[in-house]
């Protein structure tokens, strides 16, 4: 079963519902003082969920995980 994702607006805001919670952030790793990017698991984002909301910029883009374990990232 697939989950489905509803998204009320298409922007990015406090109102729309779309903002992570204190435990979603809170076990994200940070950029090392060299400045190398982060690395983050995807189940840290998804959590158990099939895709999520991801705020950027002022947009939504959706992350999907497929049945073949690939990611897919649309806007």
């Amino acid at each position: 079963m697939q989950a489905t994702l509803t998204i009320a607006s298409p922007q990015c805001s406090p109102a729309s519902g779309l903002t992570a919670s204190p435990s979603a952030t809170s076990d994200l790793p940070t950029a090392n003082a060299a400045g190398a990017a982060a690395a983050v698991d995807s189940s840290t984002l998804l959590q158990g969920q099939k895709a999520v909301a991801i705020c950027h910029n002022g947009s939504v883009y959706r992350l999907q995980a497929t049945k073949l374990g690939k990611l897919i990232l649309t806007k």
